[in-house]
């Protein structure tokens, strides 16, 4: 069975007055996603132009935090500390790439439903990760 230490260390993200406000509410335990309200898609990452349209009438919007595995890797050769690294396709629509933390890392699969849970970053705000729903 392996099971990640909750030790490894999460590099702090850089924030960025536009996307201050993700960040801010990460601190809150929410977590937001970008939507367009020219052509009405949400997209991830947070960013002040849509993919989509090129409009820069996005907004964030609460997130209800769950998903489903897309795909996964588990990475047991790059440091101490076995983990897994994942896309995420959140219930939104739009699909993540993230860590899934605090499960038996050989029981994920594909498909597996998932939710948001924050984890301490190195000196800045708590980065958004997932864990089996």
């Amino acid at each position: 069975m392996a099971t990640p230490s909750q030790d490894r260390t999460i590099t702090a993200p850089t924030v960025y007055p536009d996307n201050k406000p993700f960040w801010d509410a990460a601190a809150e335990g929410r977590f937001l996603v970008k939507h367009c309200t020219a052509c009405n898609q949400p997209h991830w990452y947070p960013r002040p132009l849509c993919p989509f349209c090129g409009s820069d009438k996005t907004e964030f919007r609460d997130s209800k935090g769950t998903g489903t595995i897309y795909t996964l890797s588990v990475t047991r050769r790059a440091g101490p500390t076995a983990y897994a690294i994942a896309y995420v396709t959140l219930d939104e629509g739009v699909t993540m790439m993230t860590n899934i933390v605090d499960c038996d890392l050989d029981a994920l699969r594909i498909g597996d439903k998932v939710r948001v849970v924050f984890k301490p970053s190195n000196g800045g705000p708590p980065v958004p990760m997932f864990t089996p729903a």
